[in-house]
């Protein structure tokens, strides 16, 4: 398989609204490519931004989001579940210190804040 069509399949399967993580599996389940950095001498991130894909938030910033989420449905009905209360002020430190990370470096917006509403209004 060359390049072009591991970068075309790539382009595809994004428009398809998978996840670069997503996309990096199916490519080595589906079409037996290890890694398209090894064909393409650029990471799968980088070969969607060339072609104008790019996601609002970061992957892992969205992998966090969707657990915040989850753990915020899970406390609505176990309201005195103090060690995942807990640990979802911990996963709430850990989004904002990754979103400051994120808006150095201009990979979001500068205007990006989380909130809890809005995060589950991403995610859905």
């Amino acid at each position: 398989m060359s390049a072009e069509e591991v970068a075309a399949q790539a382009v595809q399967l994004a428009k398809g609204g998978r996840s670069a993580a997503q996309i990096g599996l199916a490519l080595r389940d589906g079409l037996g490519v290890p890694t398209s950095r090894a064909l393409t001498g650029k990471r799968l991130g980088a070969l969607l931004a060339e072609a104008g894909i790019k996601p609002e938030v970061p992957d892992d910033l969205q992998a966090l989001l969707k657990r915040v989420v989850h753990l915020q449905r899970h406390l609505a009905s176990h309201p005195n579940d103090l060690a995942n209360r807990r640990g979802l002020t911990l996963m709430e430190s850990r989004i904002r210190r990754m979103a400051r990370y994120y808006r150095q470096r201009r990979r979001i917006p500068e205007s990006w804040r989380y909130s809890a509403a809005g995060a589950a209004l991403q995610v859905e």
